[in-house]
């Protein structure tokens, strides 16, 4: 801003320049004449192109600088970040004022030893310091280590939100891998829905080493890429059980020749006009010659699709279908138990636990199992309407009791069940008495055999060699901790713990069984709401006309609106209830028959950042 003053007089000119001394402006005479004027004005034009231009240079010289700054800041960071974590870790080091070193003790891989001997090594020769590495013996249950790849990591991340599991206890994440996609799929059983929710998984696995996919900050969607390959299993297993099911969008697809014959029913019985206008329903019955040509090759027969009474035998079958893969999959959990029983060294559960528990599970609820299967192989045609209730056997077995009504599935059934019945609650006393009882024989037979202690040959450390069975149960744990285990065994205690996995075992057993009919009600929930949507709104609009343009025109807002009711209620919200649902059979039911999750996790001093 530039302003011109005239004054008049020496003192006013005085008090101008102190004006302008103190407010830091710069002040130009003015000459009269006005040569003398241009030539100012051109020396001041000089000088402000000369500023102008040293200016220029200056941001130029600034923004190269900054450029640069900018180039080198990324790996000054990740130096500096290592470096602060590098001191992070030798501050928990302890210092030996003796032989003047820091003396770290750490958990380290069986594996990874010679790599770190390695690395010692090389960095202790250029330096021109020794390092030395020595295997400490140690009584701690050591942390777990699971190595995982992009595919396994989001379903080892289902396994450890339950727990992590002890050191060497196996680790049901190599099952999950099939068992979680499947009965999520048995919930979402469609061709059309699990071939789009494949395709957005397809699509995240693809574009998965795209950097803008892979920085992305978003939370839901970082959700959706971490289990990408969750997803896609997910939506593979969908379109497998959609063909079983015979449901692409809750319409039936006829892939190959139906196994009913309604040209036979109407020849065979002689339906005339009349027949046909009085009555607006037809039964096809299997027992006529031609009629029932055989099963459908896979899947559920399309003529099911027409029939009224197909919501009543899709609730049978998937209701059976629940049951038997119910039954399995807890049945595969306690199996699972026996490795864990004999890698700790505790064969004596075999015997008192596992062998009781799989009579008491399969001799009720697999022998259940055996009779749904039992009458679909030997139950015909003919006989269907006078099959016996296997539900009616079945609260007959526990009552000791038969129903006059209720012909039996096979001879001798009554004393096959009231065997299993014994058979059964026979081992609930050993389940609750024969681990505390071995247990406490065996640590008085220690007691009686053990040696006197020898305070110089005991280590700070314990033995050399900690064994497996260490790391035990919490049952043979009662009490007892370290060293002072032999002596602080607490009877008491083992028979609390024992009781209370006995109960929850022999209760769980019911609960767990009733509890994978969700599977039945999350399936026959998921066809009905498609069928739903399409009656409501795609039917609709295929019945808005019968003109093909106009048809077209109406097809676009409805066939928009079903798609975004399809993805928004079918894919989302039930896709996400099935998850949870699966989630809970796979925590619950499946992992507490074998799985504690007592562990704790490794972590490793590294640089490098986890690869979702």
């Amino acid at each position: 801003m530039t302003f011109l003053i005239s004054y008049w007089g020496e003192q006013i000119g005085q008090k101008i320049r102190k004006i302008t001394d103190c407010f830091h402006c710069h002040v130009f005479p003015f000459p009269e004449q006005d040569d003398a004027r241009r030539g100012v004005l051109q020396q001041l034009q000089q000088q402000s192109l000369e500023l102008q231009e040293v200016l220029g240079e200056t941001e130029r010289f600034l923004s190269q600088v900054l450029g640069r700054v900018q180039q080198l800041l990324p790996p000054w960071q990740v130096q500096i970040r290592k470096v602060k974590a590098v001191y992070l870790a030798l501050n928990q080091c302890s210092v030996s004022a003796t032989h003047k070193c820091l003396i770290a003790e750490a958990w380290c891989a069986t594996r990874d030893l010679p790599t770190l001997q390695q690395a010692l090594q090389e960095s202790s020769s250029e330096a021109g310091v020794s390092a030395v590495v020595h295997r400490i013996p140690c009584r701690d249950m050591p942390p777990t280590l699971i190595r995982t790849t992009r595919f396994t990591a989001s379903f080892q991340g289902i396994v450890d939100a339950y727990g992590v599991g002890r050191y060497q206890e196996i680790n049901p994440a190599p099952y999950t891998i099939i068992t979680f996609p499947f009965l999520f799929a048995v919930m979402f059983g469609d061709v059309g829905h699990g071939l789009l929710l494949f395709l957005f998984a397809l699509a995240m696995v693809l574009a998965e080493d795209r950097p803008g996919v892979k920085t992305a900050q978003n939370e839901i969607w970082r959700t959706f890429f971490g289990g990408r390959y969750l997803l896609l299993l997910m939506g593979l297993f969908s379109i497998y059980t959609g063909f079983i099911y015979n449901e692409c969008f809750s319409r039936a697809t006829v892939i190959f020749p139906s196994g009913w014959s309604v040209a036979a029913m109407a020849n065979q019985s002689g339906w005339s006009d009349t027949f046909l206008a009085e009555h607006p329903l037809l039964a096809l019955d299997p027992n006529v010659t031609g009629v029932f040509l055989g099963p459908y090759p896979f899947g559920i027969d399309p003529v099911w699709s027409l029939a009224v009474n197909h919501l009543s035998f899709l609730n049978s079958f998937k209701m059976k279908m629940s049951v038997i893969l119910g039954v399995t999959h807890m049945a595969f959990g306690v199996v699972l138990g026996v490795f864990n029983h004999v890698h700790f060294g505790q064969r004596h559960r075999l015997l008192l636990e596992t062998l009781p528990e799989l009579i008491f599970l399969l001799g009720l609820f697999g022998y259940l199992v055996f009779l749904v299967v039992y009458k679909w192989l030997r139950v015909s045609v003919a006989g269907a309407a006078s099959a016996p209730s296997i539900l009616i056997h079945f609260i007959n077995m526990f009552l000791f009791s038969s129903s006059p009504t209720n012909r039996l599935l096979f001879p001798g059934q009554e004393v096959v069940q009231a065997t299993l019945v014994v058979l059964a609650l026979a081992t609930v006393p050993v389940l609750l008495l024969g681990t505390p009882l071995f247990l406490h024989w065996q640590h008085r037979r220690r007691r009686r055999h053990a040696p006197e202690p020898d305070e110089e040959k005991t280590g700070l450390l314990g033995p050399p060699d900690a064994p497996a069975s260490d790391w035990g149960s919490d049952e043979e744990k009662a009490g007892c901790s370290g060293d002072q285990e032999e002596a602080q065994f607490v009877l008491s205690e083992v028979f609390m713990h024992q009781a209370i996995h006995t109960i929850e075992f022999c209760l769980g057993c019911i609960s767990n069984t009733a509890s994978y009919l969700r599977l039945w009600a999350l399936s026959l929930a998921h066809a009905q709401l498609s069928e739903v949507l399409w009656a409501m709104v795609m039917r609709v609009g295929l019945c808005l006309g019968r003109e093909m343009g106009v048809v077209a025109v109406a097809l676009v807002p409805v066939f928009a609106a079903f798609a975004v009711l399809t993805v928004a209620i079918l894919l989302v919200m039930e896709g996400l209830s099935a998850f949870l649902h699966a989630l809970r059979l796979h925590w619950v039911e499946f992992q507490n028959k074998f799985y504690s999750g007592t562990g704790y996790k490794l972590t490793p001093f590294t640089f490098t950042v986890e690869d979702e």
